[in-house]
């Protein structure tokens, strides 16, 4: 409760204030206040309290004002009171709740439209305290889907579009890591071009392999090791004597004159020579010429001449030129194939083997040619020729290793044309895009990106499971709540006597979040409050609803607010100026309802410039629980003071006299307003016929009782007739009471009766 006002200072009308601080506040405080006196700024003083807004102090700021605003609450809850200043509460009152003018901009209407934020605010407002914070809870949850959201786009620019490929980010960031990536892309990139060019592939042959020919030099070795060793020593020093003689060529010269000796008419060895026609028979050197010029020796001949020739053939002429051209031919070969499969690189330097080659085959020849020119002489292999053959057989098996990885290679091209015949190059192209968006997926740079994307993500993604759940809870409660609005709603439109009710009162989420909508219910035909603008000339809330109906509205979609809160009895309800453009009718009813309410909450202020309804409401409200004070004027402003409400209450009781004696004259007014007026007219009559009697804050049945017990004494108040009468009269007053007969409203009302026991009254009055 709020206890006392201590301290208005430096706000509105208000210049320095302290004199609430002696008047304690009830827990049902009626305050009355001329208009601009400062009711309002009361009421938005204890609204900044409720939120710890300062707004609503600091723009009502005294003009011309030296100091800012400063204002102290005596509230009970805490030892130190509520202050107000530089700008800040020290502490707010979370259990105040306010209906003023802001309450109806803030949740039903502004003037003559129901707009978007009405609606979200009203949607919060049925739902109360609890849930409300469940959907506040939401809205933040959803707002935080939002940042999220902001960060993921941001964190997804971060990540350029050229390194993601095909893929959108969230597909760039799933692929996983690759150990053979590199390799990966490689067979992909030759999968993908052997698809693209089968025709070629198809046409052109794998490799050939490298010739490069041995030389045979053992067996060169075993020729240059043959003689003949037929010929005795005496033989063939006497031959190899008489041929050394001769000078070069003189062996082949005789040897051929031996042949020719031979095939001569003489064959048998004994002819003329065929140089001068002498006979040979009786020369002892032809004799040995024959043995040395025998078959082996021709035999020998040859086999040096054939071994000659098949060197030159296999090792000389174009053989060297046509290795180079094959070499060539592989190396071209090559950089077709390297493109679709896995091809050694092939390094040759035919240069160094063709000069080897040479060297060796030249070395062999020149040893083979020696032979040749001295058949029966036994040669060596040279050691440099043995050099020069083992240079060139280390070339010979670098081709044959390269000839290996060539055979190696033609097994994969095998593969390769297999493959490329049924190959979809659209498929390969991408299977290639995302072994080459996987390597960049997981290059460090992009790989921190995509790192900070998917954690954002997955943060997203937990905020949505929040938001969810909440939203799941949210809609249970509201399925349970709206409909129970609905009826208290439509309840307290009834007790105001509106001639509208509310239908469709239901929530719908939207982009900007809940609200609510309904439909107003006038002579059964609804009239939409939702989410679109209303079709000019058709019916709408702007123009089927008055003034008056649209405050009601406001002011039931208050109090229905407040059944629907189960903290009510800890609430500090603050009311300004409730009936602003309400009938009487309507005024009454309020005031019951605002006495119940009173009876509910912790504590009840109105805020009115209508000295009559705070009257009423006092009256009918137990004197224990209530307190009163004015807004008055002061030389500098307003201040405050104690209401006399009882004395301000006489004029009341003037207007009840006048209505009853109106219906008596001529029959018209509210006959259920003019059977209301009998008991507390006769209550404001014995006030003052009998003020040391009927006191403040007594009720005329208790009155009767009082003058029960006092009949026959000296203290007699009345005398057995008027006490008689009196009980008659309230007997029939009670009935339109809520106080005594909760049926009130319903009870059926006689023309007649009525108009006899009002004669009573006024005649009762008079005595």
């Amino acid at each position: 409760m709020i206890t006392r006002i201590q301290l208005l200072r430096n706000i509105g009308q208000f210049d320095s204030v302290s004199t609430g601080a002696a008047i304690p506040l009830g827990r049902l405080t009626p305050v009355y206040s001329e208009n601009g006196r400062g009711k309002t700024t009361l009421a938005a003083v204890l609204r900044s309290l409720a939120t710890g807004d300062p707004l609503p102090i600091a723009e009502r700021r005294r003009l011309a004002a030296e100091h800012p605003p400063h204002v102290v609450l005596e509230c009970i809850g805490a030892p130190p009171p509520a202050v107000f200043e530089n700008n800040a509460w020290n502490r707010t009152l979370r259990n105040l709740v306010v209906f003023d003018d802001v309450f109806i901009d803030d949740n039903v209407h502004s003037g003559l439209a129901v707009q978007a934020h009405h609606r979200q605010n009203l949607h919060e407002l049925i739902l109360g305290a609890q849930a409300g914070a469940l959907n506040r809870q939401l809205q933040q949850l959803v707002q935080g889907i939002e940042d999220h959201n902001r960060e993921l786009r941001a964190k997804e620019r971060a990540i350029p579009m050229a390194a993601r490929g095909p893929y959108s980010v969230d597909e760039f960031c799933a692929l996983p890591a690759r150990d053979d990536i590199d390799q990966a892309i490689q067979e992909a990139e030759r999968a993908l071009a052997a698809a693209r060019e089968q025709d070629a592939i198809r046409t052109t042959p794998a490799f050939e392999l490298l010739n490069l020919p041995p030389f045979d030099l053992a067996a060169v070795e075993r020729i240059l090791h043959q003689d003949l060793p037929a010929i005795d020593a005496a033989t063939l020093a006497r031959v190899q004597g008489h041929l050394a003689g001769l000078g070069p060529g003189g062996e082949a010269w005789v040897a051929d004159g031996i042949r020719r000796t031979s095939q001569g008419p003489a064959a048998t060895g004994t002819g003329a020579c065929p140089f001068c026609a002498q006979g040979l028979a009786g020369s002892p050197v032809v004799q040995h010429y024959r043995g040395y010029f025998s078959d082996a020796y021709a035999s020998l001949k040859r086999t040096v001449a054939e071994t000659l020739k098949a060197i030159n053939d296999a090792h000389g002429r174009d053989v060297p030129a046509g290795f180079e051209r094959a070499v060539r031919g592989v190396i071209e070969r090559r950089q077709f194939w390297s493109r679709f499969s896995e091809v050694a690189e092939v390094a040759i330097d035919t240069a160094a083997i063709v000069r080897d080659w040479r060297a060796a085959r030249e070395a062999v020849v020149a040893q083979l040619a020696a032979k040749q020119a001295g058949p029966l002489d036994r040669m060596e292999v040279a050691d440099e020729t043995r050099a020069l053959v083992a240079a060139y057989e280390a070339h010979r098996r670098m081709i044959a290793a390269i000839n290996q990885r060539l055979q190696e290679a033609n097994q994969a091209i095998d593969v390769a044309k297999e493959r490329a015949a049924v190959a979809n190059p659209a498929v390969l192209a991408d299977d290639l895009a995302r072994l080459k968006a996987t390597k960049t997926r997981h290059d460090p740079e992009i790989a921190t990106r995509c790192d900070e994307y998917l954690h954002e993500r997955a943060a997203k993604e937990a905020t949505e499971r929040q938001r969810d759940q909440a939203k799941a809870q949210l809609e249970q409660h509201r399925t349970q709540v709206f409909p129970g609005y609905q009826t208290a709603i439509n309840l307290y439109l009834a007790r105001f006597n509106a001639g509208f009710r509310l239908d469709s009162v239901t929530y719908a989420d939207t982009r900007g979040g809940p609200t609510c909508t309904y439909n107003v219910l006038i002579n059964n035909t609804p009239v939409p409050v939702g989410g679109t603008d209303p079709v000019p000339g058709e019916p709408s809330f702007r123009n089927t609803l008055s003034s008056g109906d649209r405050n009601t509205l406001a002011l039931a979609f208050f109090f229905a607010s407040l059944d629907q809160d189960t903290g009510l009895a800890n609430k500090i309800v603050i009311i300004d100026d409730p009936i602003s453009s309400l009938d009487e009718h309507r005024a009454l009813t309020t005031v019951q309802e605002i006495r119940r309410l009173g009876e509910r909450a912790a504590q009840v202020i109105v805020l009115s410039h209508n000295k009559p309804f705070l009257c009423r409401l006092w009256e009918g409200t137990d004197s224990t629980m209530r307190a009163a004070l004015e807004v008055v004027r002061d030389p500098a402003g307003s201040t405050l003071r104690a209401w006399n409400v009882a004395q301000d209450a006489i004029t009341e009781h003037d207007r009840r006299h006048a209505r009853l004696r109106e219906f008596l004259a001529g029959g018209g007014g509210d006959l259920r307003e003019v059977a209301r007026s009998i008991r507390p007219h006769l209550e404001g009559f014995l006030r003052v016929a009998c003020p040391e009697h009927f006191t403040p804050g007594l009720l005329l049945g208790q009155f009767i009782g009082l003058c029960d017990q006092r009949k026959g004494s000296a203290t007699q108040i009345f005398d057995a007739e008027s006490v008689k009468e009196l009980r008659d009269l309230n007997e029939y007053a009670r009935r339109y009471h809520h106080n005594t007969n909760p049926a009130w409203e319903t009870e059926p009302i006689n023309d007649g009766e009525l108009r006899g026991f009002v004669d009573r009254t006024l005649r009762c009055a008079r005595r």
